[in-house]
């Protein structure tokens, strides 16, 4: 059962669509990566998917997860990197659009515990955040979002300001995660990566769009275009 199905989407702002009838569906526990070049919408996209856009037509359904279940992990340079707050207190923010009265229940604590042991960060639950490696920082950003939501995750870029070592590490919590049953969206500028490790393939172009299997991408003309150039980063 698809837990995602999106329909001949569009999004045009004054006259100029960003995203053309655009359609793809997926599975819990499948990752797709979204590749593309800058300006093909990918942006966009992530803000429809989150309900902070309407689109101008065309449909966006989710299977049994609503919209405050998805977490979302945004560009690291959107982020207050020197908010002067614990690990801990960062990752408990997630639970903070469920809370009532900003007391959290026993259960959210629990939870937050567990998230944190999976991703690895027990250590440093009461380091401030500013004093984290970029790594660090990732890691407790993806376990805030997983205390929001825990379904289904957005990530923007999640590697960008990552070193090889940290973004290894970071591709193993996210293929750890999918085997527990999450489901990914990972907006990625790294097209090798993202045919390595991305079950499905959404590759948003000024001109021509792909939707399908990673290995289908690989075969494909726009796939070997991209694929060739070594296309890392813009």
């Amino acid at each position: 059962m698809n837990i995602l199905n999106v329909e001949n989407l569009s999004k045009k702002f004054s006259d100029e669509y960003v995203l053309n009838n655009i359609s793809f569906t997926l599975k819990k526990g499948e990752s797709l990566y979204i590749v593309g070049e800058n300006g093909s919408g990918k942006t966009t996209l992530v803000r429809l998917l989150l309900g902070l856009l309407h689109s101008t037509s065309g449909s966006i359904e989710f299977e049994g997860v609503k919209r405050h279940q998805i977490g979302y992990l945004p560009q690291q340079n959107e982020i207050q990197s020197d908010f002067p707050a614990t690990s801990k207190e960062i990752i408990m923010s997630g639970f903070l659009n469920n809370v009532p009265f900003c007391f959290y229940t026993k259960k959210q604590k629990e939870k937050a515990i567990s998230v944190a042991e999976k991703l690895h960060l027990t250590n440093i639950l009461d380091t401030s955040f500013p004093e984290l490696s970029g790594g660090q920082k990732q890691r407790v950003l993806l376990a805030r979002a997983l205390c929001s939501a825990g379904e289904i995750l957005l990530l923007d870029e999640p590697m960008t300001a990552l070193d090889p070592l940290a973004s290894a590490e970071f591709y193993a919590l996210l293929e750890q995660l999918k085997k527990d049953g999450v489901t990914l969206i990972i907006i990625s500028h790294d097209v090798e990566c993202a045919v390595k490790y991305g079950d499905k393939i959404l590759h948003l172009g000024k001109n021509e769009t792909f939707f399908g299997l990673s290995h289908e991408y690989c075969h494909s003309e726009l796939g070997k275009t991209m694929l060739s150039k070594g296309h890392h980063h813009d």
